[in-house]
């Protein structure tokens, strides 16, 4: 071996380790401005599911979303949003909406944005459905109200309020005021 290849071997060894160097220089950056990106400890999941049960542990209802992120108030906000009721809870309804804000006591969601809550067995025996702009819901108790206008469709019948109270187990309905139908025998 010559002195010019032990020159070559000794340059490209050095050129290796400070390669290393500066590349763990720079990891260590990353990982530090990742961590503080994310300072409030809150999390974030992709098709997310929510269960909800009773005292004894039996499902009542199960919330299913494509995007969850918790925000820095500690709420829950959920995109693209299905609860579903169990068969145990005999609660015929499905409630759709763009998004939930679950409070940070999870006792109360708040849905908004095209809610519609559809029940197969609604009213009078027939297809019912409910849209509204917003609607609190309160899973455990199953009671869902707005203040907002509603739009309720009972088979070929139809009625608009403002405010409405429904009591999903017991399958009634109270509306607040400025109540209008249509009636097609």
């Amino acid at each position: 071996m010559n002195a010019r290849n032990i020159l070559t071997i000794s340059g490209l060894l050095i050129f290796a380790i400070g390669s290393w160097y500066l590349a763990s220089l720079n990891q260590a950056t990353e990982i530090t401005k990742t961590v503080s990106d994310t300072e409030f400890g809150g999390f974030y999941l992709r098709s997310a599911r929510i269960f909800g049960t009773d005292d004894d542990g039996q499902l009542l209802y199960e919330i299913e979303a494509e995007y969850a992120e918790q925000k820095e108030n500690k709420e829950i906000e959920l995109q693209n949003v299905r609860i579903n009721y169990s068969s145990g809870a005999n609660v015929p309804w499905t409630i759709n909406a763009d998004v939930a804000m679950i409070s940070d006591d999870y006792d109360l969601l708040r849905l908004s944005g095209h809610v519609v809550a559809i029940s197969e067995d609604g009213f009078s025996g027939q297809v019912t459905e409910i849209r509204a702009p917003h609607l609190d819901i309160d899973p455990i108790g199953y009671r869902a109200e707005t203040d907002s206008r509603v739009q309720i469709r009972i088979g070929s019948r139809s009625l608009t309020a403002t405010g409405m109270l429904a009591l999903l187990q017991d399958n009634r309905l109270h509306l607040k005021s400025n109540v209008s139908g249509k009636f097609v025998p």
